[in-house]
């Protein structure tokens, strides 16, 4: 597998506040969402991960050697492998300043084999489906709507991912879980069966949900009573290992769960573990969706009018419901550099590209990845981590 170029350092394993959802009472209700969500767009499979979605949506299409499937220049490194494991080319195209698609540039790389384009909703931000459905559909290509920032949300009164061939999704940004990920479609079917992922998956992803709640201060009592079973975990994990040492899965748990851009096959045919999807079917809607968009557009009051700083996108679409909020820094490594050393989540969307993926291959790519920083907005947030979070930020970033 080629080696990613990578622009910057990860922050530290883990900040004073969040940077995903953890489990607490927060997301849970039972109020219908204020905007629809990806599973709504069509039939759905619930995976590990939103690049187990993307494999099998490249494997229902039968791409293979031979073909090539067009990705954005702007991507996490997550998306290349699944293309490179069926034996198709992935080839980058463009994106604008503000991540738009560049369909001249995506023409142009076009080629015989190509067999799909996919397409990015860049932090929650719908692109323009209608403009690319028609064109994926004059060209005969599939059009992969990648939803791993926008699992809820509208565009032309239609959810978000109903565009697409296939819709791909990652619930692990959206909703307090180890693992999860969704695959949709209304054009095409979808795999019959998925497998179960065994006892050892489902054991670690249960207590890792628990435990990463625990680390940030959430269900007290809860960590009290379970104080003993989790003190014996690491010991439980080495014993589930060397069961499993003569079969598949090699490891308990996919890379996706613990933030590694890496790509197992053996894990594309599995189902999302029982509390992940436990944790989808409860979760309210309507909630996470408010309690995002507010956070959100308290980071923007906080951090956009800065000098030096301005949001990527002007405004916040009453469709949207956004994963993170990001914010374009003119000179991004020393606040940076001060972000971490003070424990303030932050994110540094595609800082790693795919290796050969330069300035000459699309310069807004390289330059989003550097100057883009990006911060937590998920409903999780408390009042006063909030207020410590955009303070934080603020101080970071001043001149």
């Amino acid at each position: 597998m080629p080696l990613p170029t990578t622009f910057s350092a990860a922050p530290p394993a883990r900040p004073h506040v969040p940077l995903a959802p953890v489990l607490s009472r927060a997301s849970f209700g039972r109020a219908r969402a204020s905007l629809p969500s990806v599973l709504d767009a069509g039939r759905s499979l619930l995976v590990t991960s939103g690049r187990a979605a993307l494999a099998l949506a490249l494997r229902e299409l039968r791409i293979g050697p031979g073909d090539t499937v067009l990705l954005p220049a702007y991507h996490s490194l997550s998306m290349v492998p699944p293309v490179v494991w069926l034996g198709a080319t992935p080839v980058f195209y463009r994106v604008g300043a503000d991540a738009a698609v560049d369909l001249d540039d995506a023409a142009a790389k076009l080629g015989t084999r190509c067999r799909a384009l996919v397409v990015t909703h860049y932090f929650g931000f719908a692109q323009d489906m209608a403009t690319l459905r028609s064109w994926c559909d004059a060209r005969g290509i599939a059009l992969l709507e990648d939803c791993a920032h926008c699992f809820y949300g509208r565009q032309d009164g239609r959810p978000v991912g109903s565009f697409g061939d296939y819709a791909i999704a990652s619930s692990m940004k959206f909703f307090p879980a180890y693992d999860g990920g969704a695959l949709v479609s209304s054009r095409h079917r979808l795999p019959e069966r998925l497998r179960p992922a065994g006892f050892g998956f489902e054991l670690k992803a249960l207590l890792n949900t628990l435990e990463l709640g625990f680390a940030y201060g959430r269900m007290p009592l809860l960590r009290l009573l379970l104080r003993a079973p989790l003190a014996a975990k690491d010991q439980l994990w080495r014993m589930l290992k060397r069961a499993r040492r003569a079969g598949p899965p090699p490891s308990l748990a996919p890379e996706s769960s613990d933030s590694g851009a890496g790509f197992d096959p053996a894990w594309v045919d599995r189902r999302a573990s029982w509390i992940a999807r436990r944790l989808l079917g409860r979760a309210s809607g309507e909630r996470i969706v408010a309690r995002r968009r507010a956070h959100y557009l308290a980071l923007e009051r906080t951090l956009g009018a800065l000098p030096g700083c301005r949001p990527l996108y002007a405004r916040l679409p009453d469709d949207t419901c956004p994963w993170l909020f990001p914010l374009l820094v003119d000179e991004p490594e020393p606040a940076f550099a001060r972000l971490c050393a003070w424990g303030v989540p932050v994110t540094r969307f595609a800082s790693a590209l795919w290796q050969g993926v330069d300035a000459d291959t699309c310069a807004n790519s390289v330059m989003l990845s550097r100057h883009v920083l990006a911060f937590p907005v998920h409903q999780e947030l408390r009042e006063d981590e909030l207020a410590w979070l955009c303070e934080r930020a603020r101080e970071a970033l001043a001149p």
